[in-house]
């Protein structure tokens, strides 16, 4: 989840009147349609990337806010649950695409399942990115095919949780599973290191999920790394340049997350901005960024393609 409270703050506001394609906030709270809540924002095209035989945009919708992930605090997480209900869920997916986002990263639930449902039988040109593992309590990776995703990715704390235990082998066989389902593989992960070994090594995985913050750190190697260990999970400002150098270095796409570290750099319209440019900058031209989006407060959504489109388009 890439938003958070900063969100409340008038100046964001402001800036999106400025830009222009400010919407009713409300409308979406509320659970209006797209077409309702803004009319004439699709405006200009949101720059893509290939993954694949398929064209995304490089602002792809994240997860974790409709599955209250806020990688903040319990009260936010829940807060997200239960605003997003599979209406809500559907809105804002539609809403995303009206703005011309064309990607979605899911994790498969009850809701996310209902509310694909709904999008594919309304009509959608929406890309669907599921990312799952085998440790997954709700669905197998043949039941995730089932919905047709584009691509299935290796989620990134299962990747580092079994790299550590030195059990790398099992997601390189995951990728091949995903491939002789007919899908395009993604393995993804918060370390630097273990993205750089699954290139050196040559896996035949068509592209990477990378995580801003090393964020699966353990308590024992935040202490031998660092000195220290944080409260919580450690967003630590170094992180983004170890992660986006190891990104610039490797052919394949990537698609970059957290990269306002779970609302921690969302204080001010300025602050938002700056992490765009700074992720775009840092990221290569064939690379695209998942960002969460929490449209209670205001159109969130709204103020990412804005971004995306004027600072991932160089």
């Amino acid at each position: 989840m890439d938003e958070g409270l900063g969100g409340l703050q008038g100046g964001r506001r402001d800036f999106l009147r400025q830009v222009g394609i400010m919407t009713s906030a409300a409308a979406v709270a509320g659970g209006l349609g797209a077409a309702e809540a803004s009319p004439t924002a699709n405006e200009g095209a949101l720059p893509t990337i290939r993954l694949g035989e398929h064209r995304v945009t490089r602002l792809i919708a994240g997860y974790n806010p409709v599955g209250g992930f806020s990688h903040a605090t319990p009260n936010l997480s829940q807060h997200m649950r239960n605003y997003f209900t599979v209406e809500r869920t559907v809105d804002f997916l539609r809403h995303c695409e009206a703005q011309g986002i064309n990607a979605f990263q899911f994790d498969l639930s009850e809701k996310t399942e209902k509310a694909l449902e709904i999008l594919r039988e309304g009509g959608t040109h929406l890309r669907f990115i599921c990312l799952h593992s085998e440790r997954s309590r709700y669905a197998s990776l043949e039941e995730v095919m089932a919905h047709q995703p584009i691509a299935v990715a290796h989620h990134g704390g299962v990747t580092d949780s079994l790299f550590r235990d030195g059990k790398a082998q099992q997601v390189h066989d995951y990728v091949k599973r995903t491939h002789d389902l007919g899908a395009l593989a993604c393995v993804s992960s918060h370390n630097p290191a273990h993205i750089a070994r699954m290139a050196d090594e040559g896996w035949e995985n068509d592209f990477f999920m990378a995580c801003f913050y090393h964020l699966s750190r353990t308590r024992e190697e935040m202490e031998r790394e660092l000195g220290f260990a944080t409260v919580g999970e450690p967003f630590l400002e170094s992180d983004p340049e170890k992660m986006t150098a190891v990104i610039r270095q490797i052919d394949k796409p990537f698609l970059a997350f957290k990269i306002l570290a779970a609302g921690r750099r969302c204080a001010n319209e300025k602050a938002v901005a700056s992490a765009f440019k700074r992720a775009f900058e840092q990221i290569k031209k064939t690379d695209a960024v998942i960002v969460g989006m929490y449209p209670a407060f205001q159109d969130e959504v709204s103020q990412n393609v804005a971004l995306a489109k004027q600072y991932g388009s160089v």
